[in-house]
């Protein structure tokens, strides 16, 4: 039995004359927390965007779950089980937190989704999945607060509530606490760990202190390619890493 819910192989994109990726093996393990590190233009974005979709690979495969997924569509492997918190690029402001949650969970019916003369009661079972991922990411005391006045962290909060609506088996995350407070990291923090104990959590973070202290394995990218991956204290001590990026960041 295979291990590992996604796994590529000399995964690369060029464009022209430049490899934003160069050929990337990638192994993420079932039920860990995977984090991707590196410097500003290492390609880690690139790398995502190849995972879900939204860039075609120049070369190599993707497979995911045992399937080759290499040149499916987003919908597609959204719908194969994986779910990234970012293709959700803005939040309903003027919507509850509850519905926002709501519709994305209305939203995994595909163009059933569109069926405005569906009743209420017949909607109930999307209810019941805000309901209770309200609870899971704990903004139930908020369920009826505009996401508009929402600060910053707690907005960051729900959009990964939303990516969890469609019960993925993979949850992938760019730069979960970008722009939060000092104050909310903790937070989001302690929401990833919990959600690694019921879902495969790959992330793309810049904060070192909680890539160290949440991740199973790290892989870390420099110019496009995997210059080191291992356990945290393996990836702490290397002196390559310490060199392409830590040392950089003062870490």
């Amino acid at each position: 039995m295979n291990d590992y819910i996604l796994e590529t192989q000399n995964l690369g994109l060029r464009y022209g004359a430049f490899a934003a990726l160069g050929s990337v093996d990638l192994k993420i393990r079932k039920g860990t927390i995977h984090t991707v590190i590196g410097p500003n233009g290492a390609g880690k974005t690139t790398l995502f965007h190849c995972l879900t979709g939204e860039r075609t690979p120049s070369s190599g495969s993707i497979r995911f779950a045992g399937k080759d997924l290499t040149r499916q569509p987003p919908h597609k492997r959204v719908a194969t089980g994986m779910s990234r918190s970012f293709q959700i690029t803005s939040l309903f402001q003027n919507l509850s937190v509850r519905e926002n949650l709501r519709l994305a969970a209305q939203g995994r019916d595909g163009l059933a989704a569109l069926a405005f003369w569906y009743s209420d009661s017949q909607r109930q079972q999307h209810l019941q999945k805000a309901d209770e991922i309200l609870e899971r990411v704990k903004l139930t005391a908020l369920a009826n607060t505009c996401a508009g006045d929402l600060s910053h962290g707690q907005q960051r909060v729900l959009e990964v509530g939303m990516s969890l609506c469609g019960d993925p088996e993979l949850l992938l995350l760019d730069e979960p606490t970008s722009g939060m407070g000092i104050d909310d990291i903790p937070i989001m923090t302690d929401l990833i760990s919990e959600l690694g104990k019921q879902h495969t959590v790959m992330l793309i973070e810049h904060n070192m202190r909680l890539v160290m202290s949440i991740s199973d394995q790290i892989t870390v990218m420099h110019q496009g390619n995997i210059l080191v991956e291992g356990e945290p204290d393996q990836v702490r001590g290397d002196e390559r890493v310490k060199k392409a990026y830590l040392g950089e960041s003062g870490s």
